[in-house]
């Protein structure tokens, strides 16, 4: 594996949509002979966040997060790409917008077609299509998440 190599940046959240970004992503950098850089944003404002928690906190629960993805999607897997784990504060779009430069792509569930969802709330795929510094793939809903996103 080239140490120069461009990576592959995935984006994870932990629903079952972002692990199968994952192992889209974990495929392509094998292939690709790339490194794979597996990106969490995690949150917190002091002003915000009501709940009794931390910054630390929360930076660790992203951790958790991403080690559990990546136990679900190499579990039994022989060939595996160089993983570098990033867990990154602020929102979601902006911290996989800045993790797609110089990246050779990124990949990013869509977790919803829902039209208003996305008027309403915004959607981190729908703003890295947009603004990214790499290709971008999104891996879409399948029929049974999009059935639960109506529930």
């Amino acid at each position: 594996m080239s140490t120069n190599a461009k990576p592959v940046v995935v984006g994870v959240d932990g629903t079952p949509a972002s692990d199968r970004a994952l192992t889209w992503a974990v495929e392509e950098a094998v292939v690709r002979g790339c490194p794979l850089h597996v990106v969490n944003a995690w949150q917190y404002e002091a002003l915000v966040d009501w709940t009794e928690t931390s910054a630390q906190r929360e930076q660790a629960a992203a951790e958790r997060l991403v080690e559990q993805a990546l136990d679900r999607v190499l579990a039994g897997r022989a060939d595996q790409p160089e993983i570098v784990r990033r867990c990154l504060r602020g929102d979601a779009a902006e911290v996989l917008e800045t993790a797609s430069e110089g990246a050779a792509m990124l990949v990013v569930a869509s977790h919803t077609n829902h039209r208003i969802r996305q008027m309403v709330l915004g959607s981190t795929s729908m703003h890295v299509v947009r603004h990214a510094h790499a290709p971008i793939v999104v891996i879409p809903v399948t029929d049974r998440e999009h059935a639960e996103s109506k529930r």
